[in-house]
């Protein structure tokens, strides 16, 4: 039955795995199947064409391994890809998007930061949902140069990490910023770091929640929701899989795949 078949996700690495922890916690009996496309990552540095085009891959052997939604789990993918996916497959697609709206709705200095990477702050999609909501917030911007890289490379390496984070966010902080939006999958891990160098008054967005708040809606509407009671989540990789076991529990299967 179509509904017993697994959720999948995508991301250019590590990153989507704070959706993957999300989607196991708050649905612990739907199997999962995660592809960390590492081989080529960072996405952020590539061009629309290339985006598009591995997209596209994911999405397709996810649905050669017979999921039944699918979720792009990565920010630069989906604000380049999304609308490509959708025309092309025909089955629900959730992307991710950085939490700009609810940052700018709930501003009281007019002012919000957003770190992400170069590809997703120069999309369509953000420009887009940045000019609808703006409403006189100013939105401060930041490329978080290397961020992937070293996370992908070397884990959460605090000295590393956070020599780069400072560079990246005291800029903002004159503006006086109350919201930092992340806008990639990878920053939810950075998250402890950044509260070292943010005031306690900045609010720290990230999208995990409202992805997961819309899958459950779409395993309603489309009647998907699994009838078992037991779980299997399948994490795979196409690259270096060194640093990966650190972001997951000795529950998870790892296994490298090629796409």
């Amino acid at each position: 039955m179509a509904n017993n078949y697994p959720i999948g996700l995508f991301d250019s690495g590590i990153g989507g795995i704070s959706i993957y922890n999300e989607m196991k916690n708050s649905l612990p009996t739907e199997s999962t199947i995660y592809i960390a496309d590492n081989l080529n990552a960072p996405y952020g540095k590539k061009t629309e064409k290339e985006i598009i085009q591995l997209s596209i891959k994911n999405t397709q052997k996810l649905i050669d391994l017979g999921c039944k939604l699918v979720v792009v789990a990565c920010n630069t993918a989906t604000t380049n890809a999304i609308e490509v996916l959708r025309k092309n497959f025909n089955l629900p697609i959730v992307g991710i998007e950085p939490s700009i709206k609810p940052a700018m709705l709930e501003s009281k200095t007019n002012n919000i930061g957003v770190l992400a990477t170069e590809k997703t702050l120069s999309s369509n999609l953000f420009q887009k949902t940045s000019n609808t909501f703006s409403n006189g917030v100013n939105i401060h911007e930041q490329i978080g140069y290397d961020l992937v890289n070293i996370i992908e490379e070397n884990g959460i390496n605090e000295k590393l990490l956070n020599l780069k984070l400072n560079g990246y966010i005291q800029p903002m902080l004159k503006y006086n910023i109350d919201h930092l939006v992340l806008g990639c999958t990878h920053y939810y891990f950075l998250k402890d770091i950044l509260r070292t160098i943010l005031p306690c008054e900045v609010k720290i967005l990230d999208s995990s929640r409202a992805v997961i708040k819309r899958v459950q809606t779409l395993l309603e509407i489309y009647d998907l929701k699994t009838n078992i009671s037991k779980a299997n989540n399948m994490f795979y990789f196409t690259g270096n899989g060194l640093v990966i076991s650190d972001f997951l529990t000795n529950e998870d299967k790892i296994s490298k795949i090629t796409i």
